[in-house]
C-alpha cells in the first residue's frame, strides 16, 4: 500500500503560508489499482517476436507503484530517453507457442493538477523553469502536428489583438472549444492528424489536442501531448474501453500549464476549469508523439504510445487484444489530502 500520512507540523506551515497558494496544497486525490492485460495472439512457430509495453511511472501529480508484472517472455524496463517514458521489453529470436500473455498491476495516487483559476495563476505557484532542450522540442513540428500552413494561419487569426501567451493560449482553447465537435464517427479520427481535424472539426481528444498543440507552437508556445487511461467519475470499477490524452503549455512566469479541452466539450460546466486544470481521473502513461522506442523498433516512430507494440519478423503485428480495468481503493472516488 502507498502512504499518505500528514506531516505533524503542516497545520503549521499551512498557517503560514499566503491565502492564495493555498489551494495548491490541498487538492484532491484519487487512489486506484489499475490493471493493464494484454495477449499477442496466433503467432506463427519459429517467428521472431518483440514486445514494448509503457510503462506509468512516477511523477510529480501521480504515485505509481508497480505491484506485480508477468508475461510468457521476461520483461526488462528500459528508460526512454527523449522524453522519460519507461518501457518493459521483451523478445524471443524463436516463437515456441501461439500465444503470448502479458500484464502490469499497478496501485496509483492520482492528484489533481490546477495551475490556472478562471484562467489566472493561481498563487504564487510556479515549477522549476524546463530545460531549454525540453522547451525546444515542445515548440518544433511533429509528423501529423505542423507548425506552418493552416495551423499557423488560424493561429494567427484567432490570436490577433492578445498580448501575452497566457491570452495567445486561452484564444487557441476557445477556438478548439467553439469549433471541433467531440464525434468519432466515420474514418479519419484518432490519429491526431491536425489538418484532417482542421478540416473535419469532429474527433476524439488526440484530435483535439493535436489542433491545440499546433496553433500554440505556431505562436511560439511550447505545447506538450500526454496520453494515458480515463477513470469515470461515477464508478468505483470499471473495465476502461480506451485511452485519453491531453496537453500542456508552457509560460516562463508558470510553468507547464494543463488543458484537456475534449474534456471540457464533454462537460461544458467545466469549461473554465478545464484551462489550467486536469482532474484525479486518470493515469498517464506516456509523453510525445513520434517515438523512437529503446531498444529501438525496425518500424517507423510510433504516433503514440499507449498500447502495447509488437513486432514479427521486424513489422508492426496489429493480432493483439487488450483488456484494461479499475478499482478505487478508497470508498469514494475522491478525497482531499493536504500534502503535495
Amino acid at each position: 500500500m502507498l502512504r499518505r500520512s500528514l506531516p505533524l507540523l503542516l497545520p503549521v506551515l499551512l498557517s503560514s503560508l499566503p491565502i492564495l497558494a493555498q489551494p495548491a496544497l490541498a487538492q484532491k486525490e484519487r487512489h486506484f489499482n489499475f490493471h493493464y492485460t494484454f495477449t499477442v495472439k496466433n503467432v506463427s512457430p519459429g517467428e521472431h517476436v518483440r514486445v514494448w509495453i509503457p510503462l506509468a511511472h512516477p511523477d510529480a501529480f501521480q504515485d505509481v507503484t508497480v505491484v506485480s508484472k508477468s508475461g510468457d517472455l521476461p520483461l526488462k524496463q528500459v528508460h526512454q530517453p527523449e522524453y522519460g517514458n519507461e518501457v518493459l521489453y521483451a523478445e524471443t529470436s524463436k516463437v515456441d507457442k501461439g500465444e503470448y500473455k502479458f500484464f502490469v498491476n499497478y496501485e496509483v495516487v492520482r492528484r489533481e493538477h490546477v495551475v490556472l483559476v478562471n484562467g489566472k495563476p493561481l498563487g504564487d505557484v510556479q515549477s522549476a523553469p524546463a530545460p531549454r532542450v525540453e522547451l525546444a522540442r515542445a515548440l518544433e513540428a511533429d509528423r501529423l502536428v505542423p507548425v506552418t500552413g493552416i495551423p499557423a494561419q488560424l493561429a494567427a487569426q484567432e490570436t490577433a489583438g492578445a498580448t501575452t501567451p497566457l491570452e495567445k493560449a486561452r484564444a487557441i482553447y476557445e477556438y478548439v472549444f467553439r469549433t471541433m465537435k467531440y464525434d468519432k464517427s466515420g474514418e479519419g479520427w484518432g490519429h491526431g492528424d491536425t489538418l484532417w481535424a482542421c478540416d473535419a472539426k469532429h474527433g476524439n481528444c488526440t484530435d483535439f489536442h493535436s489542433v491545440f498543440i499546433a496553433m500554440a507552437r505556431a505562436e511560439k508556445i511550447p505545447a506538450r501531448f500526454e496520453i494515458g487511461f480515463p477513470l469515470p467519475a461515477d464508478k468505483h470499477s470499471a473495465e476502461i474501453p480506451g485511452y485519453h490524452c491531453w496537453a500542456e503549455f508552457y509560460l516562463d512566469s508558470t510553468g507547464w500549464v494543463p488543458v484537456d479541452i475534449s474534456e471540457a466539450w464533454k462537460h461544458q460546466e467545466k469549461h473554465d476549469y478545464f484551462f489550467g486544470a486536469h482532474d484525479v481521473n486518470r493515469v498517464q502513461f506516456t509523453a510525445g508523439r513520434d517515438l523512437k522506442l529503446a531498444p529501438a523498433q525496425e518500424g517507423p516512430p510510433l504516433n503514440y504510445f499507449v498500447y502495447p507494440y509488437v513486432e514479427i519478423g521486424g513489422k508492426e503485428y496489429p493480432n493483439v487484444s487488450i483488456a484494461f480495468s479499475f478499482e478505487d481503493v478508497d470508498s469514494t472516488p475522491t478525497k482531499v489530502n493536504a500534502s503535495r
